[in-house]
């Protein structure tokens, strides 16, 4: 038995992921990728509106895991997933956001070094690709967008700003990110977008939800 009282790990694929429990009713998949979250938690979603799988409160992905929050059975659903037949992330029916980006960020310079072109040409990568947004966190509204080609991904500033603004989009190893409000970071700003990224008065309140395709649109 495990410690928090449920049934031990349940290996996937050989050992490379887990079902843990966590607490009474609730369960940490945990994968080998970011790939794997996501297509994970597309899955689950699938299934929770197609109306097989058991009640579940919550499904919270994060960089390489899933929660399951407010499960009434989740030992039923523990030995059921190491089965589970997981196709990769289909994007094409995904809601669309499109953000107005002006490309003046504090990083651009560097940005621009660090993958060897203009600054024109950052803004012209950048809102040539579409993102997904893969989890979210750090503060409310803030989702990491995936998309970047591993060719692209820079690393966070050696010293983080104590101050970075609302709206700033930032990039920081294989992800992109917009600061849905002033907040200390470390991530380097290409740019910065009016949209709103929260508004508790918004059903939902947040504009990018996991599953979320996103394109960044240049703006002077």
């Amino acid at each position: 038995m495990s410690a928090a009282g449920g049934p031990p790990g349940v290996p996937l694929d050989g050992g490379a992921r887990r079902v843990l429990p966590v607490g009474r009713h609730a369960l940490l998949v945990e994968v080998a990728t970011a790939e794997e979250a996501q297509a994970l938690h597309a899955e689950l979603l699938r299934r929770r509106d197609a109306g097989t799988l058991p009640p579940v409160r919550e499904i919270v992905p994060a960089a390489r895991t899933v929660l399951l929050d407010g499960l009434a059975d989740p030992h039923g659903l523990a030995a059921e997933l190491p089965r589970w037949d997981v196709p990769p992330v289909a994007t094409a029916d995904a809601p669309l956001v499109v953000l107005p980006v002006r490309y003046d960020g504090a990083d651009l310079a560097e940005v621009a070094a660090l993958w060897g072109v203009t600054e024109d040409e950052v803004a012209r990568i950048h809102s040539g690709i579409e993102f997904r947004v893969a989890f979210c966190g750090f503060a409310p509204g803030f989702g990491y967008l995936t998309g970047l080609p591993e060719r692209l991904h820079v690393p966070r500033r050696a010293t983080p700003r104590t101050s970075v603004p609302v709206g700033a989009v930032g990039l920081a190893g294989p992800y992109t990110g917009v600061y849905p409000r002033s907040s200390p970071g470390g991530w380097q700003i290409v740019g910065r977008t009016d949209a709103v990224l929260w508004d508790p008065e918004r059903e939902p309140a947040a504009l990018l939800a996991p599953g979320t395709r996103v394109r960044f649109e240049e703006h002077g």
